[in-house]
């Protein structure tokens, strides 16, 4: 008798350890796949377009699906999560990922083509929101470390496609091109249906053992209670969030303009479609680089605004390069403002730094990156539009210009220490 409780504790640890692997290996999974239906398409845009016949405002709308759809689930999801459970949610969002990315890779047309392509979108911004407040839940003891991580992934997760898809589009055809990330995307619900499968039947045991028993299933670095309804912390009373909204949004609209028209626009100043996919794949590299990083800076700093105006003068300085001189010291320009992206990491590590429980994190998570990508959606729509207007990119340009200056506002309010549980409080 007297070695029960010895026996059970050894177990309870075991369990715990195997559990958050467990949930180690979905988080990794799933990140690697959050951006898989935005850059494995970005450089196809071309051929998909001859091919089903739409032109430079389809793709314009098609670059502005992504961060319209994340703003939407941004929104909904931490509603859902409080009433399905962050584990649920994740498992919900991966199969609505893989399934989306597979299905519109045979789209027979564009109707088609946008529509599947939301589906996979709408996993994917479920997703975005759900991660930070797991990291929260199961890996409290080592945010800096698992940021890191999952945002490395993510980045890994962006660079890759633009690298393989001309390559593949050549050797196979656009359609197999996309869809093999829809293979992809399914390796993340084998382990969130093991989570799932596994903290129910825990649960189970739990309810049916005596008092002193422990559940055996996945457990969190710290037990916290069931996520609240978004509704109950109030972020968007907060200039805290707004903070955080408007330097996730304008970090996002750069971002999403970049991706989608890039390479068109390194093809219209006479560089190869190869080429201009490549240099996609560059811009995404630097900041998988960022990534490495800014999450442990970011953590070690009070105040880590002095990275943001750091960020801001290498936007510029990209924008400026890619205006006047496309064609030469391409490489340069897409390295720099590749680095300003530094401030996407930065903005989901604060999430988890400027927030005290899981409930605060998906609440803050889901205004900022919703709010965020509510604003940030028209920007690739606009920066082809002023294209067209202007016959140029000057505009297209300057549009971005006042978007840093927006960024550098607004991270003022999100940098400054302080916690959301203790603003809202207050």
């Amino acid at each position: 008798m007297t070695t029960a409780a010895p026996t059970t504790a050894v177990s309870r640890t075991r369990s715990t350890l195997q559990g958050r692997l467990l949930v180690f290996a979905a988080i990794i999974l799933s990140a690697f796949t959050l951006r898989a239906a935005v850059t494995s398409v970005s450089p196809l845009f071309p051929r998909i377009g001859d091919d089903l016949g739409f032109g430079a405002g389809a793709i314009g709308v098609l670059g502005m699906l992504p961060t319209l759809m994340f703003a939407v689930f941004g929104v909904a999801t931490p509603v859902v999560t409080s009433r399905l459970g962050l584990e649920r949610t994740a498992l919900a969002a991966a199969a609505l990922t893989a399934i989306g990315i597979f299905a519109r890779s045979f789209a027979p047309g564009y109707g088609s083509l946008l529509l599947l392509s939301a589906v996979a979108l709408a996993g994917m911004g479920v997703g975005n929101v759900v991660i930070p407040p797991l990291v929260k839940r199961y890996f409290s003891d080592r945010l800096a470390m698992m940021s890191t991580v999952y945002i490395c992934l993510l980045q890994l997760g962006t660079i890759v496609p633009t690298l393989t898809a001309v390559p593949v589009a050549d050797a196979l055809g656009w359609r197999w091109s996309l869809a093999m990330w829809g293979l992809a995307a399914v390796a993340a619900v084998v382990p969130w249906t093991a989570v799932v499968l596994t903290r129910r039947t825990s649960t189970a045991r739990a309810a049916a053992a005596a008092p002193t028993e422990t559940s055996a299933g996945p457990e969190p670095a710290t037990p916290e209670p069931a996520l609240p309804v978004a509704a109950s912390i109030p972020v968007w009373k907060t200039s805290l969030g707004w903070g955080m909204a408007g330097m996730f949004a304008m970090t996002s609209m750069v971002t999403y303009s970049m991706l989608t028209w890039l390479p068109s626009l390194l093809v219209e100043a006479g560089i190869g479609e190869g080429a201009a996919g490549a240099s996609l794949g560059v811009f995404a590299a630097v900041g998988l680089t960022g990534s490495l990083i800014a999450p442990s800076l970011t953590s070690r700093m009070i105040d880590p605004y002095p990275i943001v105006i750091g960020c801001a003068v290498l936007y510029i300085a990209g924008f400026a390069g890619l205006l006047w001189s496309p064609s030469s010291g391409t490489v340069l320009w897409v390295i720099l403002l590749g680095a300003g992206p530094i401030t996407f990491p930065m903005s989901l590590t604060l999430i988890n730094l400027r927030t005290r429980t899981a409930a605060g994190s998906a609440s803050l998570s889901g205004f900022t990156q919703g709010a965020g990508y509510i604003i940030a959606c028209a920007g690739p729509i606009l920066f082809g539009v002023l294209h067209e207007l202007s016959g140029g990119w000057e505009w297209s340009f300057a549009f971005l210009s006042g978007g840093v200056v927006v960024l550098l506002v607004a991270a003022r309010a999100a940098c400054r220490p302080r916690m959301l549980e203790d603003v809202v409080a207050a």
